[in-house]
């Protein structure tokens, strides 16, 4: 598979999650996703334990299923008030970024179940402690957008998503998870239609640039 003719600052700032431009269509071979998962295992985790592990869907019963649990949890995300589409609507710039935002949302919502290949990230939990969350997710988040980056680089197209966990316990048993396996992320994942992603408009760095203290 050819690689993107992207610097690391490209590729860093045109990784979108995708939604509307994933190929419902086209396959994507298995040893595509291995060699992205084979770059996201090179990611930091806490104490090297790399106690992740990644489910991979691929089976169309299989796809269809947690497509359905998803599409349930975007419907009752896109009633709630933190919906994407409806943030920001005293700013209109940031507020018609963000009704297409939830335009896309809607759309993956009715969509998921139908991308060729869903990939759950996942990491080994007996108990989720009250303390340092940040500790235990930091294990496995660096290593899922490695994931997305290897993806944009070969013409693949992904998104991070996590409406599916409203439906966690349902999507393991559906997939066989063991109980001290929990789910951090669903990444659907297809070709791309076009590779032409750009930056994002983003808040300057002046507004959330904290130097020694707030």
């Amino acid at each position: 598979m050819a690689i993107l003719d992207l610097t690391p600052d490209e590729l860093l700032t045109t990784t979108r999650s995708v939604r509307k431009r994933l190929d419902l269509e086209r396959p994507v071979p298995r040893e595509l996703i291995e060699e992205c998962l084979e770059i996201a295992l090179q990611a930091p985790s806490g104490s090297n334990r790399q106690g992740w592990h990644w489910v991979v869907v691929t089976d169309p019963e299989q796809r269809a299923a947690i497509g359905e649990y998803y599409r349930r949890a975007v419907a009752s995300y896109l009633e709630s008030g933190g919906a994407a589409g409806k943030l920001f609507a005293e700013d209109p710039d940031r507020a018609k970024v963000q009704t297409k935002v939830g335009s896309s949302v809607a759309y993956l919502g009715e969509k998921m179940g139908q991308v060729p290949v869903l990939v759950i990230p996942c990491l080994r939990a007996p108990a989720l402690a009250e303390g340092n969350q940040a500790g235990l997710w930091g294990s496995i988040l660096p290593a899922a957008w490695s994931y997305m980056l290897a993806a944009r680089a070969r013409g693949l197209g992904s998104a991070w998503t996590t409406l599916h966990l409203e439906y966690e316990t349902e999507i393991a048993g559906l997939l066989g998870l063991p109980s001290d396996i929990r789910q951090a992320a669903l990444i659907p994942t297809a070709y791309a239609v076009g590779t032409d992603f750009r930056r994002a408009a983003r808040q300057p760095l002046a507004e959330v640039l904290h130097y020694d203290r707030w």
